[in-house]
């Protein structure tokens, strides 16, 4: 008579219908949760199998108690681990944010199946992996992307770094904690200069603008290997040009009518800038064209200080090209954006100056090619895995210049 009435739950009040169903439901989350010299693997599969059966029954309450008793579990049953961690956020909470048995397929699967709250909750987990990281950054999710960034035991990839870098130009909430992290290259730092703020450009020129000295020793020899056959290599001469200590252009000096950089930005002081001005004092600093276009257009300015520093320029020559530039807040010193021009140039010492001038020319220049230029304007950012550092650097601190 007993057992006929399980299968009746119609002859039973509905409150002992549920108190019985929760009842079981408790019993065989105990069960579950015993240890293994309490339970073998088969019985607790079974076991599992049935508990996932009535879970899909139970109350959003009900699946939150049992994530919660499962969480310092170290063998959960896959089939239970995959329904609650695909589960509402409240029930998966707990087991995303604190179960240390959750392996990182647990985890890419989840947060390729789930919502943006998941993928948030797994961002804030202690020790995420680099395959975790980079299944999550690679959504583009910003508020994922930016807890990723800022959970100091994540350990992020390169590419997923740069991926982040890429985003950061269009989401600027992300610079700040790019520059926290430890994986961070200069290659990155340097383009991410162009669209950072004023705090951010100062972390950047003091982190990253780094001294060229152990380089300049180990290679000095080379200079004069290089000059007796000819420069002939392109790739040598390009690598001795990043590293040698000399910034400006001698021989453009000798030639010019300005007769040096401080003539030609007297003059500009006065006349302002051409196409044509802009070209010859890139020229006279060493640096191409684009690069000096580049300078000389940053709306923030920070970028003219490196540069007159990089070539040894006085403060005086400062103010000149800040004016030529038609900038206000070279006669006023209360001008905001003045004063923060000043502060870059009093922090910079020349050789780092010039390692980041030598590296905005590098990869705003050089390591332009036709291939990187279609890629640049049709959008190919699929295609970033095939460029080297320089040459990603370009893609992301040109594309607006090109498609424009």
């Amino acid at each position: 008579m007993g057992s006929a009435a399980v299968f009746k739950p119609d002859s039973k009040p509905a409150a002992d219908t549920d108190r019985a169903r929760l009842m079981l439901l408790r019993r065989l989350a105990d069960v579950v949760s015993l240890p293994a010299s309490r339970i073998n693997a088969f019985e607790r599969s079974v076991v599992a199998d049935l508990l996932v059966d009535m879970m899909r029954q139970a109350s959003v309450e009900e699946r939150r108690r049992i994530a919660a008793r499962l969480v310092p579990l170290t063998d959960i049953p896959n089939n239970i681990l995959r329904l609650l961690l695909r589960d509402e956020v409240v029930v998966a909470r707990e087991l995303l944010l604190e179960c240390a048995s959750l392996s990182d397929h647990d985890l890419i699967t989840c947060a390729r199946d789930t919502t943006t709250e998941h993928r948030k909750l797994i961002a804030g987990r202690r020790g995420l992996s680099p395959a975790v990281c980079a299944a999550l950054i690679e959504r583009g999710e910003v508020e994922v992307i930016e807890l990723v960034l800022n959970n100091r035991e994540a350990v992020v990839p390169t590419t997923s770094l740069e991926e982040a870098v890429a985003l950061s130009r269009q989401y600027p909430q992300l610079c700040g904690a790019l520059l926290k992290r430890p994986e961070l290259r200069p290659s990155s730092a340097y383009v991410m200069f162009w669209w950072c703020n004023h705090e951010e450009r100062s972390v950047i020129l003091r982190r990253f603008a780094v001294s060229r000295e152990v380089l300049q020793g180990s290679v000095v020899d080379m200079f004069s290997v290089a000059a007796k056959d000819g420069w002939s290599d392109p790739v040598v001469r390009k690598a001795l040009q990043f590293i040698e200590r000399r910034q400006r252009n001698r021989e453009a000096a000798k030639k010019s009518p300005f007769e040096g950089l401080e003539g030609i930005i007297a003059s500009a002081a006065e006349t302002g800038l051409t196409p044509d001005v802009v070209a010859e004092i890139g020229h006279l600093a060493g640096v191409k064209p684009l690069t000096a276009a580049k300078i000389l257009s940053d709306e923030g300015g920070e970028s003219i200080a490196v540069l007159c520093k990089s070539t040894g320029l006085t403060k005086r020559y400062l103010a000149l090209l800040w004016k030529a530039m038609r900038r206000p807040g070279s006669d006023d010193s209360s001008d905001p954006r003045w004063e923060r021009v000043q502060i870059v140039y009093d922090m910079l010492a020349v050789d780092r100056a010039q390692t980041v001038v030598r590296y905005w020319n590098w990869s705003l220049t050089s390591a332009l090619t036709p291939q990187l230029i279609r890629a640049i304007r049709e959008g190919e950012d699929h295609l970033i895995d095939q460029f080297s550092a320089a040459e990603r650097a370009a893609m992301l601190a040109l594309s607006d210049d090109f498609k424009n």
